[in-house]
């Protein structure tokens, strides 16, 4: 890695940040702990749910040992009962940043929400706000329904209502919001420029292939505790935050332990729900040609070389075994 004596500033322009984004399931956390180990990178993430304290198991969320391993930051940044801001998130992902490049290491920023990375690495204003407006449209959905406000979104800015859950209710009303305010949501979103010099990586996988993970993960999941997670979250006030329930596996994991459906039905939906996650996700990366896209066989080496290009290499004798945490 790029040692010596440099003023921050110089730092800020040498050091650039590193990127590893994809689909869900796709494999970022196993890459960006090699990576990290090999650079002397320090872990951010940009993984909407991740930022909730408590929502361990149902969004894979680096365990305990895995962030013991090499520095990580902003995965305990809300509580369950806050709603998510991007403009807050935004500003503590920065400041972040900017620490880690000063102490002359590689910030390696890491998740699938594209709107919180683009938050954190583009220069994009965050969108205007009214509660009044919020308000209002949140209790048109709470009358007719989620699907009736995405069919207004899909009249009013097609290209929003296309990238945004229908059933994603919070989304789909901060959409209509700016769109009242601003005249298009899409519109607050022009074409990337990047708040630093930063170097993106992108991990994907054949459909078949990223299918079946999401299939396995999932079921690993539910194996693996989720609904006790789930009911120990409810003591906190996970039902009342308009965020973190809403988020895949918990929003199951809640009908499942409200008696609305059985816990076969709720792992089905969980990977369903995931698979459809996965495409939009995959959506909303296609078009950007800032991104590496990493063979899978090949990904360690790639990401290496790709970096060197970029004046970030590894210590001597710092690389690990690929696929090593």
């Amino acid at each position: 890695m790029m040692r010596g004596k440099h003023s921050e500033n110089d730092l800020c322009a040498e050091l650039p940040i590193v990127v590893i984004t994809g689909p869900t399931a796709v494999g970022k956390t196993g890459l960006s702990l090699w990576l990290a180990r090999a650079v002397g990178a320090e872990v951010v993430n940009a993984d909407a749910m991740q930022l909730y304290r408590g929502l361990d198991i149902g969004t894979a969320k680096p365990t305990p040992v895995e962030r013991g391993c090499v520095p990580h930051h902003l995965f305990e940044l809300w509580g369950v009962r806050r709603a998510a801001s991007v403009a807050e998130y935004q500003r503590a992902a920065r400041k972040v940043v900017a620490d880690i490049q000063s102490r002359g290491r590689v910030p390696l920023v890491v998740g699938g929400s594209a709107l919180y990375l683009r938050a954190l690495c583009d220069q994009l204003d965050i969108p205007p706000q009214d509660p009044a407006i919020r308000a209002r449209l949140q209790a048109r959905a709470h009358e007719s329904g989620a699907a009736a406000l995405h069919a207004e979104l899909e009249r009013r800015d097609p290209q929003a209502a296309a990238a945004i859950d229908p059933r994603n209710v919070r989304r789909v009303v901060r959409a209509l919001e700016v769109v009242e305010l601003t005249g298009s949501f899409t519109a607050r979103l022009p074409r990337p420029v990047s708040w630093r010099p930063t170097v993106w990586l992108g991990l994907d996988a054949d459909r078949a292939v990223l299918d079946d993970r999401i299939r396995r993960r999932a079921e690993g999941m539910w194996s693996d505790g989720l609904l006790a997670e789930t009911e120990g979250l409810l003591e906190q006030g996970l039902a009342t935050g308009p965020t973190a329930k809403m988020a895949v596996g918990y929003r199951q994991a809640l009908a499942v332990l409200a008696g609305q459906s059985t816990p076969e039905e709720g792992l089905s939906d969980t990977v369903r729900a995931t698979s459809r996650l996965a495409r939009r996700q995959q959506r909303a990366f296609r078009s950007d040609d800032r991104i590496h896209w990493l063979a899978g066989e090949d990904q360690w080496d790639e990401a290496l070389a790709i970096l060197a290009r970029a004046g970030i290499t590894p210590a001597a004798g710092s690389t690990p075994s690929p696929g090593a945490h």
